[in-house]
């Protein structure tokens, strides 16, 4: 199973050289909570803060992609399997991501109904940025 680093590093190649993305998709939603368990006390990667603004970026570019009518990329489904491999058994940690997601996604909804100049430069600088930030996590912190 891949780490999250990696699926991170790999996420923003594809951000790199990203094709069109299709229909607008729904929102992520939180994986439906396990039993109860033991109480077993998360304790915060070193990167969740960087990991937390990846998340919103990849959000942002889903909502704005969506809005263009662009195919490809697989955004929302990047950002599904980064929660799979990095936030498994760690619910807390996977709803702080979901919501940074869905925070990006609709940030850009709010403000942006039509596909414009403008999203299509905020689209281009957040994909830059979340290149930039993948990056920097899995060489800071990658194995």
């Amino acid at each position: 199973m891949p780490t999250a680093l990696h699926l991170c590093a790999s996420l923003m190649i594809v951000a790199a050289a990203a094709g069109p993305l299709a229909a607008q998709e729904p929102e992520l939603t939180p994986a439906p909570a396990p039993a109860p368990a033991p109480a077993v006390e998360e304790k915060p990667a070193p990167y969740d803060e960087q990991l937390a603004r990846l998340a919103e970026i990849l959000g942002s570019i889903h909502y704005l992609r969506s809005l263009c009518g662009e195919e490809g990329g697989g955004w929302r489904q990047s950002m599904q399997e980064l929660l799979n491999a990095d936030t498994a058994t760690e619910p807390k940690r996977r709803e702080r991501l979901t919501a940074a997601f869905n925070r990006g996604y609709r940030s850009f909804a709010s403000v942006h109904t039509t596909c414009t100049g403008a999203a299509r430069t905020a689209e281009g600088r957040y994909r830059n940025e979340g290149a930039t930030l993948a990056a920097e996590i899995a060489a800071r912190f990658g194995n």
